[in-house]
C-alpha cells in the first residue's frame, strides 16, 4: 500500500502545481498549453477528491482508536466503535474505488468514434437487424447527450442496412462503445417467414477512435484515389460529374468508397476520416493481438468475428457471451437502455485488470 500512497502524494502534488500554472498569466495567454494543462486537471480531479476523502477517513480511524485507548463510558465507548465500523467500511471502499482510478487508463477513451455496422450472415433479414442495431445505438447516444453524423450508408430493397458508418461525437464515447466490436447474433421469426420460424442471423460491429491529423499521418504517396460517377438516386447532377470518390491504402489495401455527399470534396473529407480510422484501427489491432498473445485481453476489442452477443426476441432475452451475461429485457435493450451491459463490461474488464496488476 506504501506505493499506492507515494503516487497518490505525487498525484496530489501534481493537482496543485497544475492549479497554480492555470492562473498563470503566461499559460493563459498560451491558448494551447492552457487547453492541455485544463484536461491534465479534469483528469486527476476525481482520484485527488478520492484521496483526500481517504486521508480524512484514516483520521477518523486513528482519532477513534485512540479515544478507546481511554477510560469511556459504555454508551460513548459503544458510539466511537460504531463510528469506527463505519469508517473502516468507508476506507475500504475508497481503497477499491481509487485502484480502480489508479488503473492506466486507454489513450483513446476520450475520443470520439467512427462505427460501421453490417449484415452479415442471414441476407434481407441480417441488414435489418443492422438496421435495428444502429438504432440501438443512435438511442443510446441521444441518452447520453451525444451527436450522430452518418458518413456512409448502403441501403437494402427491404429497408435494412448492408452497412452503414457513422461519426459519434461526445464525452467519453470510445470508453463506452469501445467493447461492442464484433459479430452480433439475433434469433428471431422473420417479417418474410410465413411459418412462424425463428432464424438465426448476424451482424457486425466495428468500433475506431476517431484520428485527428496529428495523430496519424497518411503519406499521400501511399493513397491512391479514384473518382467516379456516383449510382442510384440523385438525379441530372449525378450523370454530370465525377462526385464519387473511392481511395486506397496501398501498404494495407484498405479501400473506402464514398458517394453519399453531392461533391466530391465532401466525399474526398469523409473517405479520409475512415481512412485514417481504419488504417489506425488495422495497426492497433495487430498490436492488440500481439498482446493478446502474452495476456488474454479480458473481454476483447480487437476480434471482429468474435460472437459477442445474442439477441433472442421469442425469449426478450440479450446474452453477452464474454462475460456470460444475460438480460431479459431485450425490448429496452434494443430501445437504447444499455447501461446495465455496457456498466457490466466495463466492470468486469476493471476488475480483471486489478487482478492482473496484483499478479505482476
Amino acid at each position: 500500500m506504501k506505493d499506492l500512497f507515494d503516487r497518490l502524494q505525487t498525484l496530489e502534488d501534481r493537482y496543485e502545481e497544475l492549479g497554480e500554472l492555470l492562473s498563470d498569466p503566461e499559460v493563459i495567454s498560451d491558448t494551447q498549453r492552457f487547453t492541455k494543462l485544463s484536461k491534465e486537471m479534469a483528469d486527476l480531479r476525481e482520484t485527488v477528491e478520492k484521496y483526500n476523502e481517504y486521508k480524512k477517513v484514516n483520521q477518523t480511524i486513528s482519532d477513534d482508536e485512540e479515544m478507546l485507548g481511554e477510560k469511556l463510558d459504555d454508551e460513548m465507548a459503544a458510539m466511537v466503535k460504531d463510528e469506527l465500523t463505519i469508517a473502516k467500511n468507508k476506507r475500504e471502499k475508497l481503497e477499491d474505488e481509487i485502484k480502480i482510478l489508479l488503473l492506466p487508463k486507454d489513450p483513446n477513451d476520450d475520443k470520439n468514434i467512427i462505427m460501421e455496422i453490417r449484415g452479415a450472415a442471414g441476407g434481407d433479414e441480417a441488414s435489418l437487424f443492422a438496421a435495428d442495431l444502429f438504432n440501438m445505438y443512435a438511442k443510446y447516444a441521444e441518452k447520453q447527450n451525444w451527436t450522430i453524423e452518418v458518413l456512409d450508408k448502403n441501403v437494402t430493397e427491404v429497408g435494412g442496412f448492408k452497412e452503414i458508418a457513422l461519426l459519434i461525437n461526445g464525452q467519453s464515447v470510445y470508453s463506452k462503445l469501445k467493447y461492442e466490436s464484433g459479430a452480433h447474433r439475433v434469433q428471431r421469426v422473420p417479417v418474410t417467414e410465413s411459418a412462424g420460424r425463428v432464424h438465426t442471423s448476424t451482424a457486425t460491429v466495428v468500433v475506431m477512435p476517431e484520428e485527428e491529423d496529428v495523430e496519424i499521418e497518411l503519406d499521400p504517396k501511399d493513397i491512391r484515389v479514384d473518382v467516379y460517377r456516383s449510382s442510384g438516386a440523385g438525379g441530372q447532377h449525378i450523370n454530370k460529374t465525377s462526385s464519387a470518390v473511392r481511395m486506397t491504402h496501398l501498404p494495407t489495401g484498405i479501400v473506402v468508397a464514398m458517394q453519399d455527399q453531392r461533391s466530391q470534396q465532401q466525399n474526398r473529407e469523409k473517405a479520409m476520416k475512415i481512412l485514417k480510422a481504419r488504417v489506425y484501427d488495422y495497426y492497433s489491432s495487430k498490436e492488440q493481438h500481439e498482446y493478446d498473445q502474452n495476456r488474454k485481453s479480458a473481454v476483447g476489442t480487437g476480434d471482429r468475428s468474435e460472437r459477442i452477443r445474442t439477441y433472442n426476441y421469442p425469449q426478450n432475452r440479450v446474452t453477452d457471451h464474454r462475460i456470460g451475461l444475460t438480460l431479459n429485457k431485450l425490448d429496452r435493450i434494443m430501445n437504447g437502455e444499455l447501461e446495465d451491459v455496457i456498466d457490466a463490461l466495463v466492470l468486469y474488464d476493471q476488475t480483471k485488470a486489478l487482478e492482473n496488476l496484483q499478479n505482476e
